[in-house]
């Protein structure tokens, strides 16, 4: 029980933090910026290319096990993450799906690239106050996750938008 009142109150700290830090400027994408507390604790997959589906239990154990510290995030990985928050149903998601396994191949041992099926892991999208999809967390090892939604005009300028975003968020500190 005492689990379940500290996620309801995550969950609705983080609702609250994404609607009022939400940029206006069409140009740009919506961020949040959340504090983290890096630990590498435990690696994801080793030599795995391709995105990787993300059930809470997985989460737990190679994200952030926000049960035991649901005070602060504490990263658990060894790279990089992009985290795609999706639903089967949704268009932009079926849009972003293929290109982010593109850039998980092509980003191969320098990011984990996750997907988190909203639908089924209602738990994590209500964590990170997904309210719209698709959503996409990046999380650099060191330094503040940035939350961003929406995908570009066409295939091309998601491609590109991923590719800046991580060069810019995931990267660049490297």
């Amino acid at each position: 029980m005492k689990h379940l009142f500290l996620l309801i109150t995550i969950a609705f700290f983080l609702l609250q933090s994404c609607n009022s830090g939400q940029a206006k400027d069409n140009d740009r994408q919506n961020d949040i910026q959340k504090t983290v507390v890096v630990q590498n604790a435990v690696e994801a997959p080793a030599g795995q290319s391709g995105s990787i589906k993300l059930t809470k239990d997985v989460f737990l154990k190679q994200v952030w096990d926000y049960e035991s510290s649901p005070r602060e995030w504490v990263y658990k990985g060894d790279k990089p993450a992009l985290i795609d928050f999706y639903a089967d149903w949704c268009g932009p998601c079926k849009i972003a799906s293929p290109i982010l396994d593109e850039i998980s191949n092509e980003y191969n041992g320098k990011i984990y690239v996750y997907k988190i099926d909203t639908q089924v892991e209602r738990e994590l999208a209500a964590v990170f106050g997904v309210n719209g999809i698709p959503a996409f967390l990046y999380i650099p090892v060191n330094g503040r996750p940035v939350m961003m939604s929406g995908i570009a005009r066409s295939r091309d300028d998601t491609k590109k938008m991923f590719i800046d975003n991580i060069e810019k968020y995931l990267l660049a500190s490297k």
